[in-house]
């Protein structure tokens, strides 16, 4: 078995859940404390995946505490097939749905409100024009969502390297 980074049971894959979570949060109460965002979808849709991502890591986290506090190891194909799929993948209504992809989901929510931010940054200088937007809040906003999906990111290319060797 390999000593993979970032595999659940561990002191790493703690501190990858734990990161992605703060980051994550961060991002939502950066976005949520902004005036006006309610107003655009991209920052809705950002919101929304962060709050999903948010829920997914918290829930890995306890596992992976659950797991270093009674000594459990989680290295077992189905379980970590479960890490690949929940940060891969998440089912919708009925199997024969499309699938939503939750590091893709974060990334997309992520690069479309960077998208809108620099609209309004450069483009259409809506930031001059209307002082009230908070313009410095979304940026950040879009920052943290960008390190959430590179935690994200980091998580599932972790869990693809580790599941051929169990």
């Amino acid at each position: 078995m390999k000593d993979v980074v970032g595999s659940p049971g561990t002191w790493s894959g703690l501190a990858l859940r734990v990161s992605q979570c703060v980051a994550a949060g961060a991002s939502m109460a950066a976005m949520a404390t902004a005036y006006g965002f309610s107003n655009y979808t991209a920052f809705c849709y950002l919101i929304a995946s962060m709050g999903l991502q948010l829920l997914w890591s918290f829930g890995l986290a306890c596992l992976d505490i659950y797991s270093l506090k009674t000594k459990r190891d989680l290295h077992n194909p189905v379980l970590v097939s479960l890490f690949v799929v929940g940060d891969w993948i998440i089912g919708l209504a009925t199997p024969k749905d499309a699938k939503v992809v939750t590091a893709i989901l974060s990334f997309a929510a992520a690069s479309a409100s960077a998208g809108v931010t620099i609209l309004f940054e450069r483009d259409v200088h809506f930031c001059r024009m209307y002082p009230q937007l908070s313009c410095g809040r979304y940026e950040l906003s879009v920052i943290l969502a960008f390190i959430t999906w590179s935690f994200i990111a980091t998580s599932a290319v972790s869990m693809f390297w580790l599941l051929p060797s169990l």
